[in-house]
């Protein structure tokens, strides 16, 4: 595995019959943007909390480029629990400069610190407000700014998309990927397939604490089976396309059918069927969405 960045090799954890982690490696490097994928129960959470420590492991290591991680390494860390990690009746300005100087910042450095992030995600006016006072998306930034305000090396996020709108949305992935850019080693946790798609560059998937695949988002949208995008004006019905041979039906949108190609089919067999079916407008190969690789995966 890379030194450069998170190394996690052969993690194991069992609570009781219950496997947490089943020998589990991966890396995120540095100045990367990873996607962390599995289902529920599927041992993420475990994972990102036995690299800050607060999981004791069987067996297994976590290294930070190359090293075994100990306190002081922790606090150049930035974490985002799914769960509220805030204290509700504190107010926003004076909780943020108290992570700050918990992480070893001085008083002036997590006052500037604290007060440029909150600008940043759009809570200045809400800097004297009690967190408990917020709406769900501000608490989310909050959350964010305290993960920010030390300027870690690593981010480590579970689910920090979740509930947020639209806006809300694009204005933390574009602190995500400026933090890349910048050198950070981002873990994102998401079940939110589409925005990891667009997000991240490359994707870990597990289940039942064992990697079931990885790769960049480019490697597994162009792995796998042949898939085609076929629009035919006003069909009957897609039965056309389940007729033939080698050729499964993925996805029906109104006149537009997402095709998967068994391999050696011919593809200008598909294209002749459905120029009998009626005029063909689309017809183009097309990348796997990740929320087909997910399943695919999980299958």
């Amino acid at each position: 595995m890379a030194e450069d960045g998170l190394c996690l090799e052969a993690l194991t954890r069992r609570y009781g019959a219950v496997t947490a982690l089943d020998g589990l490696s991966f890396s995120v490097p540095t100045a990367q943007v990873v996607g962390f994928l599995g289902p529920n129960g599927a041992g993420k959470t475990t994972t990102m909390r036995a690299i800050f420590g607060l999981v004791e492991l069987e067996a297994g290591a976590v290294t930070w480029r190359g090293r075994p991680i100990d306190a002081a390494a922790r606090r150049r860390f930035g974490y985002m629990p799914e769960e509220r990690g805030l204290y509700p009746t504190m107010q926003v300005r004076e909780q943020l400069e108290y992570l700050g100087r918990l992480h070893g910042m001085g008083q002036q450095a997590a006052r500037g610190r604290t007060a440029q992030w909150l600008e940043r995600l759009g809570l200045a006016e809400r800097a004297d407000t009690k967190v408990e006072a917020l709406s769900h998306g501000n608490q989310q930034r909050v959350q964010l700014c305290a993960a920010l305000v030390h300027d870690p090396e690593l981010l480590v996020l579970d689910e920090p998309l979740a509930g947020l709108d639209p806006g809300g949305i694009d204005e933390i992935s574009e602190v995500l990927i400026e933090q890349a850019r910048a050198g950070v080693s981002v873990l994102l946790s998401s079940h939110q397939l589409d925005l990891v798609e667009d997000l991240c560059e490359s994707v870990v998937i597990i289940d039942h604490g064992r990697l079931v695949t990885k790769g960049t988002v480019q490697e597994l949208a162009t792995s796998g089976a042949k898939r085609l995008s076929v629009r035919v004006e006003s069909p009957a019905d897609p039965s056309w396309a389940r007729g033939l041979s080698g050729v499964t039906v993925s996805e029906v949108h109104g006149d537009v059918l997402r095709l998967v190609l068994d391999e050696g089919v011919d593809s200008d067999l598909v294209l002749r069927a459905a120029m009998a079916e009626g005029r063909v407008t689309e017809f183009a190969f097309e990348r796997r969405r990740l929320s087909e690789v997910f399943r695919e995966a999980m299958a």
